[in-house]
């Protein structure tokens, strides 16, 4: 196997997953589910709410959105768009961030925000033929994702 060309390699992966509480919250379902089957028995209540509370978990994980920068692209869950259509990014945290997401967030933009997740990287659209102005994306750790997309655009 040959090592991936450097322009094809991923400079930044991050999945926007859950939080811990939300993913104890879902999880709370299978005990709810495993009293419906108690009439039944026991034993099939009990591995029919372990069942629904292990499916729910995995399926909550499994749909989360992925953020990457992988060559000269950006994908911010389903979309993606090319590196040198972008401007300079801006990573934002704390207040700054709470005021972007809030009454600073733009109405003709690309939003990719998950709550639970404080940092946020706002990266103008400079192509002239797309009718998205910013895109405004969620991340753990934004000054990366930024230091990526800075990378990428070379």
């Amino acid at each position: 196997m040959q090592n991936p060309a450097p322009e094809s390699r991923s400079r930044y992966r991050e999945r926007l997953s859950p939080s811990l509480w939300l993913l104890v919250t879902v999880a709370l379902a299978g005990p709810m589910v495993a009293l419906i089957f108690v009439p039944v028995g026991s034993t099939v209540a009990l591995v029919a709410g372990a069942a629904v509370s292990a499916a729910l978990v995995a399926a909550f994980i499994w749909v989360t959105p992925v953020v990457s920068v992988e060559g000269s692209v950006l994908r911010a869950g389903r979309a993606r768009i090319d590196v040198r259509h972008l401007g300079e990014p801006v990573d934002l945290t704390g207040d700054e961030a709470r005021h972007a997401r809030g009454p600073g967030l733009p109405a003709r933009g690309w939003h990719l925000i998950r709550g639970g997740i404080d940092g946020l990287v706002v990266v103008p659209n400079v192509d002239q033929d797309d009718p998205v102005d910013v895109w405004t994306i969620s991340s753990r750790t934004p000054d990366r994702l930024a230091a990526a997309i800075r990378a990428a655009r070379g």
